[in-house]
């Protein structure tokens, strides 16, 4: 049972004897003391000053005083203004550092059958393009927020959804038909969705250059936008794929298939995956099919000119097109259809989407048409808006090519920390295997803890450079901090120094500090869940290192003479090192046993 548990319990039970109230232990939060008063706990008395009929300070003394009468894990206690500060006993803490070792699963919470079925939505990629640094941000949080969700003990279903057709993968197409000279990726060598990103990128370039020649000819850029001919050929080999035409169609599959196998190989190298990928090109019917029958239950209208809507004034929010007067589909009948197939594949009892926070909008409505249509969970939907990411020289744009694509980066980051690395000499005597596999943890480490460890609500600048860091709040520093923990558990054992009893021995301040921290991870894994913040678990990891870290300057380990103190900090640093690797596999993050 964690402190914080004990705590509640306890003081449930101190406020039932003292003036017969019956407090629910789960509305009583401890909070750690601030550093400037003694203490470890603090309970905030107010709450109980009007039942109980006393002075404020009165009540902060019965409750201290019951406290240290009855429950062994407080020592002592003080009161300022109202605040009851807890001053733990330090035995306890061994018990605790105890406690946490025997526990296979520490912080983690396992799934019922009949827990709560999440599914949790991210990626979602065109096939136009290879995946970027706004994909990576947006990946990373889902697949975080999911290993997150399952360690709050919910069944978590991982999906993603490919937006695979519209009039942006046919320039794509289109380009390819104009320029490629049958190119595939065999012959280019290059990754598929690359090589159809490079066509996008001339399709564009080629359409300018032909709104450029039309205005110069006497038109406005919205008459030579619309007159385009290469636009209009795009236009219309869209109108043939939705009637199925065979070519269009055999064109499309095939471009694709380059696009997803090179989509496949930059999921793999992010160490990420998908319980079950849905695509647009199978969902908009659907959602067209949902929509009609919305219709004929007056929930949407049809305006004259055939198109159908939705009226969402009564709920605070306008009108929405659901339909274009010609029947095909917007994004928002995409999503209703992509939900309909997900109910019917799984029961869900809860939805998250990962998607930017310039979507929010788009949630809210989708949110009140999903609830109108019967979906029981489409009004506590959660839309997981975060914000965008940039580089320090600006947004990137994919049509001009600016973009910075995700197997680039990585590529990047693995370069850098390889040089790093063996400029800092930590690389020193390991095998060319060893390296390529360290460099590759810590590259990629860098790049995901960068990204994770920002309030995923805020706007950031990625600085690859400033990821690569061996000091400072990094997933370097963090990993080379557990490989650090794990050479010295190793040079432990090759002596023979574990194994000692250590059941009677009182830690010291800076021992107690950081088993303290450690106990607060399975309360900082529920806090995650509960706000969807990745954030929290990697500030939390970072903060633990820096405890470790002060604690291993301070205190001899394989140097103590004592025994039993000797086999309690190894015991310390175990635990410790098996926090941070739980922690970090929550982010997604490897830890190298060497470094």
């Amino acid at each position: 049972m964690s402190l914080y548990s004990i705590i509640r319990i306890s003081t449930a039970k101190a406020l039932k004897d003292l003036y017969g109230l019956d407090v629910d232990p789960s509305t009583i939060i401890p909070q750690a003391t601030k550093k400037e008063f003694e203490g470890d706990m603090t309970l905030v008395v107010f709450p109980w000053v009007k039942a109980a009929r006393k002075a404020l300070d009165a009540v902060a003394k019965d409750l201290g005083d019951y406290l240290v009468d009855n429950e062994p894990a407080v020592s002592r206690y003080n009161v300022i203004k109202g605040f009851l500060n807890l001053v733990i006993d330090p035995t306890f803490w061994n018990g605790v550092l105890r406690g946490i070792a025997r526990q296979d699963d520490y912080g983690f919470t396992p799934a019922a059958e009949d827990s709560p079925l999440v599914m949790v939505e991210y990626s979602s990629p065109n096939t136009n393009k290879p995946l970027h640094l706004g994909h990576l941000r947006n990946i990373l949080l889902g697949y975080s927020l999911a290993s997150i969700l399952k360690a709050c003990g919910n069944r978590v279903v991982k999906t993603n959804i490919v937006n695979d057709r519209g009039i942006h993968i046919c320039k794509s197409m289109l380009a390819w038909q104009k320029w490629g000279d049958g190119a595939t990726p065999e012959s280019t060598g290059k990754k598929g969705d690359h090589l159809i990103g490079d066509f996008y990128v001339a399709f564009d370039k080629h359409y300018k250059a032909e709104v450029k020649e039309l205005m110069a000819g006497g038109m406005t850029q919205e008459e030579a936008e619309a007159a385009s001919p290469l636009m209009l050929e795009a236009r219309e080999m869209l109108r043939k794929w939705e009637q199925k035409d065979p070519e269009v169609r055999a064109l499309w599959q095939m471009m694709n298939d380059w696009v997803y196998a090179g989509f496949d190989e930059t999921y793999k190298r992010m160490g990420v995956d998908f319980d079950k990928i849905y695509y647009e090109s199978d969902t908009y019917l659907e959602g067209k099919e949902k929509v009609l029958e919305g219709l004929e239950k007056g929930i949407m209208y049809r305006k004259d000119d055939g198109s159908v809507w939705a009226d969402l004034t009564a709920d605070g929010l306008d009108h929405k097109l659901l339909l274009r007067k010609d029947g095909t589909s917007v994004y928002m009948t995409q999503d209703i259809g992509t939900a309909k197939l997900r109910y019917q594949d799984y029961p869900i009892d809860k939805m998250i989407y990962v998607v930017g926070n310039e979507q929010n909008y788009h949630f809210q409505v989708l949110s009140l048409l999903l609830d109108k249509l019967g979906f029981k969970w489409g009004k506590d939907l959660v839309h997981f808006s975060y914000g965008m990411v940039e580089l320090p020289e600006g947004k990137m744009k994919s049509r001009e090519g600016t973009v910075v694509d995700a197997d680039d980066l990585m590529d990047e980051m693995v370069s850098t920390a390889r040089s790093v690395s063996a400029e800092l000499g930590k690389l020193d005597g390991c095998t060319p295997q060893e390296i390529d596999e360290i460099t590759e943890t810590v590259g990629l480490g860098a790049l995901k803890y960068f990204l994770l460890k920002v309030d995923p609500r805020k706007n950031m600048t990625f600085n690859p450079k400033e990821s690569i860091d061996f000091n400072g709040n990094t997933g370097p520093f963090i990993q080379y901090t557990y490989a650090r923990i794990r050479s010295v558990l190793r040079k432990a054992d090759e002596a023979g120094l574990r194994g000692a009893d250590f059941s009677t021995v009182v830690p010291g301040e800076r021992e107690v500090t950081l088993i303290r921290r450690l106990s607060d991870f399975p309360s900082v894994v529920k806090e995650a869940g509960r706000s969807y913040s990745p954030a929290l678990i990697a500030n939390y990891v970072y903060d633990l290192v820096k405890e470790y870290n002060q604690f291993y300057h301070d205190c001899s380990i394989l140097k103590e003479e004592d025994a039993a103190t000797r086999a309690m900090r190894l015991e310390l640093s175990a635990v410790t090192a098996d926090v941070v690797r739980r922690g970090m596999g929550l982010l997604g993050i490897n830890v190298p046993e060497r470094m």
